[in-house]
């Protein structure tokens, strides 16, 4: 059996329809990998396409706010992803005049660029022979040849880039790095693989050892570190205070709501909770709590609180980050998804 024919003609019998593959627009292919990371397609599509409808130029995208890339970004998550192709938008503008390069060796040296997608940009635009390695590339190699060294090791990663490489060779780079992909995503899915029916059945070390769901190994990472945010919803002539997040923390440059973040969740009404909002916002304050909500993040688990307040003063600082807005501007402000599913929900418009 030919590992690489059998994936690629798999690829061509099965292959799903998607924009991107009909171009070898380094900056629309830029587009869709940045996108796409850690995003099911069906997610991620309707935002490819968002993107390209406002920017469809890398002009367009560099001349930008980064406020206007971050609203299209809005549900994505890893919003710093948003911010980097912002930059390296920018970057391209300057560097390579507005031209978006293909070279390996000249994309990897672009903010938010990582050896992936300098992989397939260089692969998919010009058929430069990298080897790309992704979740499904790791996930059909691993089970195939039997490797159980972990993934997101250092010696992981050099023997399954070692072996990637060296089975590129002799390929179209453009279309074996599709078909591999293609492939983990469809055929030899995380859970319950298509066995029965896939063209490497017979030679696929998992399959005929019974280690599918064994394989591939990933070393076990912390687990996730819980806040308590505390949203403090105030109103005033049809305006609601907003602020700014700071670099720093998660949710960089969005808007949320001046909040209390406290060590564990505060029931209401709580002593300690209470206290703190009366030294923002006086002791005649009314507070009702309104909505709870828990939002998974990757590294993070935030368990959020929304408490609409009556008769406060504000005793705590407006600076450029707090300030009053409209419900029109509220609309348009970038913020993360779980302060637009609130907005969308409680506050009138």
């Amino acid at each position: 059996m030919n590992f690489q024919y059998e994936i690629v003609n798999w690829y061509q019998l099965y292959k799903r329809d998607l924009p991107w593959r009909h171009t070898q627009d380094a900056y629309v292919i830029w587009l869709s990998e940045i996108i796409m990371q850690q995003t099911r397609v069906e997610q991620g599509l309707p935002y490819f396409n968002r993107f390209l409808e406002a920017f469809p130029r890398l002009e367009d995208f560099a001349s930008a706010t980064e406020a206007e890339v971050l609203r299209l970004w809005q549900g994505l998550g890893y919003y710093s992803r948003g911010r980097n192709m912002h930059h390296t938008a920018q970057q391209v503008l300057v560097l390579h005049g507005g031209v978006f390069p293909v070279e390996y060796d000249a994309l990897i040296k672009l903010k938010g660029i990582g050896d992936y997608t300098a992989s397939a940009i260089s692969s998919f635009a010009a058929g430069e022979a990298r080897a790309v390695l992704d979740g499904n590339v790791f996930r059909v190699l691993s089970r195939f040849f039997g490797i159980a060294t972990p993934i997101n090791s250092t010696e992981g990663k050099k023997e399954f880039s070692d072996l990637a490489q060296e089975l590129i060779k002799g390929q179209n780079p453009m279309i074996y790095n599709q078909a591999i992909m293609e492939f983990g995503a469809l055929q030899c899915k995380p859970k319950s693989p298509d066995c029965e029916v896939c063209p490497l059945q017979v030679q696929c070390y998992a399959n005929r050892h019974n280690l599918q769901q064994a394989l591939p190994v990933k070393i076990k990472k912390m687990p996730p570190k819980k806040r308590f945010f505390n949203y403090l919803i105030m109103e005033q002539d049809g305006d609601i205070l907003v602020k700014k997040r700071q670099a720093g923390d998660i949710w960089q440059h969005l808007y949320d709501f001046p909040l209390i973040e406290t060590d564990g969740e505060a029931g209401f009404p709580d002593e300690a909770l209470t206290s703190e909002i009366r030294k923002l916002c006086g002791d005649q304050v009314v507070i009702k709590p309104l909505v709870a909500k828990k939002h998974v993040l990757t590294h993070q688990i935030i368990y959020v609180q929304f408490f609409v307040l009556a008769n406060y003063i504000i005793n705590f600082k407006q600076d450029a980050g707090v300030k009053w807005v409209g419900k029109m501007e509220l609309d348009n402000l970038p913020q993360p998804i779980v302060i637009t599913n609130f907005i969308n929900a409680y506050i009138t418009k």
